[in-house]
């Protein structure tokens, strides 16, 4: 057995152990915990056997599905999905560790249940990213939908039912899109080899010398299927009702991990089956994609709601990462392919930071805070470092990734990269604005301020009495340290990773160029 499959079995295995739990909720998220830390450990060994110098696709393994259609159970890794599979182990221990710190489960739900859905949901996603398979990345593609589903619909806010089947239909709905556009490859490659076959590398050999005509017809079901998940405008208004609702955990995954899975499709499906129509549809991506960099700064400002706010945050960002992808330079298509991960760090730290501020004070609303950082410091601190590495600030992760963006994109398509631009002076606005309204100032807010005193509090003459509100406990700081050491350890010396993807973004490039 591969790394590689113990990587998708081993959360497997973990959620039918935590299911059988669900009566006690301290020891199912102990054996959650303890699942995802030995999955986190399993990375170590997986990423030390991938040699970026060797094959595009490592830790290879298949078995026949159908054989009849040339279907197989096939799975492999390059850079990009790599780094993918490596964030997401690295997430859902920080998920599980601040479980009881960014608020609790709606009432007679189990922290069981809850965990094992989101073991199911890492295992599935790491199968999304290594599958090599085209019909069974499909599959996997709609049924990770299945536990997202329950999490959103089952654990989430107030509209969580609503949110829940908006999100699943509109993934669905590409999905059998981009299926339709997988049987015309098979076709095709039925045509010309005499038997059909949904093998990746195969496809991408025959398909990419069709007509023009045939491939933007195909190049369209996967790009609306992948910009769905992404979101691109305008296919993104699922986002913000999703990420309201869902709880913060979900969240993370959802914005941190799920939604990549579009541009990581982009990058393995669409540009080296579909390079022709890549390149003349290019403009059209471009401009959605500056769109969304423009739209979500802008709403982003807007937001009155903490976790509204993040959603468009990563529209705003899914922009940036799609004018790199499409702009077809090898610096502009690496930041975004690290951009990806790094987003995912970001994203992930804020999304749980402010978690952890609504469940101290009991709301969502920004309107609701004001001078948090006179009492809980620490949890300022942790605010403001998630909030510059989403600016993408020098000296933290993002910013590599959003420069390489902007400098490859400038020298094919100066105009859409001047455009973006403007999306990073709005990102220092709508961040720093965040924080400033929750954390600087007097102490003032519903969330802070109450009717009356109590035990362990003081009195604000002006407003009543400041509510009982703790600051980061030692083992929440240690739950978030990995974030704000690879924040600012990437920052200074992203190297690793720009090693790892850079020759997989040179062999995607290579099948565009070849065309």
């Amino acid at each position: 057995m591969t790394w590689l499959l113990a990587l998708i079995l081993l959360p497997l295995a973990g959620a039918l152990v935590v299911a059988g739990l669900r009566s006690n909720d301290r020891l199912a998220t102990l054996a959650a915990l303890a699942v995802s830390t030995a999955e986190l450990a399993l990375i170590v060994p997986f990423w030390l056997a991938y040699d970026p110098a060797g094959e595009r696709i490592q830790q290879a393994s298949s078995m026949e599905w159908i054989p009849t259609f040339g279907i197989h159970i096939s799975f492999g890794t390059d850079g990009i999905s790599l780094i993918m599979i490596a964030v997401i182990a690295l997430l859902v221990p920080i998920i599980i560790g601040t479980l009881n710190s960014t608020g609790k489960l709606p009432e007679g739900r189990s922290a069981g249940g809850f965990l094992s859905l989101v073991l199911v949901q890492e295992a599935l996603t790491i199968a999304v990213f290594a599958a090599t398979d085209v019909f069974l990345f499909y599959v996997l593609f709609e049924i990770m939908l299945i536990p997202m589903y329950f999490l959103i619909g089952g654990y989430g806010g107030a509209n969580r039912q609503y949110a829940a089947v908006k999100f699943f239909l509109y993934s669905f709905l590409g999905g059998l899109i981009m299926l339709a556009s997988a049987i015309g490859a098979y076709s095709l490659a039925s045509d010309e080899l005499g038997q059909g076959t949904f093998d990746w590398a195969t496809l991408v050999e025959v398909v990419r010398d069709a007509p023009a005509s045939t491939q933007i017809w195909l190049f369209l079901g996967f790009f609306l299927a992948f910009a769905i998940k992404a979101p691109l405008v305008p296919f993104h208004t699922w986002l913000p009702d999703a990420a309201g609702q869902a709880p913060i955990g979900v969240t993370v995954l959802l914005v941190g991990v799920l939604d990549k899975v579009g541009t990581f499709g982009f990058l393995r499906y669409c540009l080296p089956m579909f390079p022709e129509a890549s390149e003349r549809l290019a403009p059209l991506v471009l401009v959605l994609a500056v769109a969304g960099v423009i739209y979500g700064s802008v709403l982003a400002a807007g937001q009155q709601d903490m976790k509204r706010f993040v959603a468009y945050v990563s529209i705003a960002h899914f922009g940036f990462i799609a004018l790199g992808i499409f702009a077809f330079t090898p610096q502009s298509v690496v930041g975004s392919a690290t951009y990806m991960l790094n987003h995912s760090l970001a994203t992930g730290m804020l999304i749980i930071v402010v978690g952890i501020i609504a469940a101290r004070g009991g709301s969502t609303r920004i309107s609701d805070y004001g001078g948090m950082a006179k009492v809980t410091p620490i949890l300022g601190g942790m605010l403001l470092i998630a909030g510059l590495s989403t600016l993408s600030l020098p000296g933290t992760n993002s910013f590599i990734s959003e420069f390489l963006v902007l400098l490859g994109s400038f020298e094919t398509r100066p105009v859409y990269a001047i455009i973006a631009t403007v999306g990073m002076v709005l990102a220092a606005a709508y961040v720093l604005w965040l924080y400033q309204r929750i954390m600087t100032g007097p102490v003032r807010g519903d969330a802070l301020i109450g009717a009356g005193g109590g035990p362990g509090t003081a009195v604000a003459p002006e407003a009543g009495a400041k509510k009982a509100i703790r600051d980061l406990s030692v083992k929440e700081i240690a739950v978030l340290a990995p974030l704000v050491v690879l924040i600012v350890g990437l920052g200074f010396y992203p190297k690793p990773v720009l090693d790892t993807v850079t020759p997989s973004v040179e062999a995607t490039l290579t099948a565009v160029q070849e065309r």
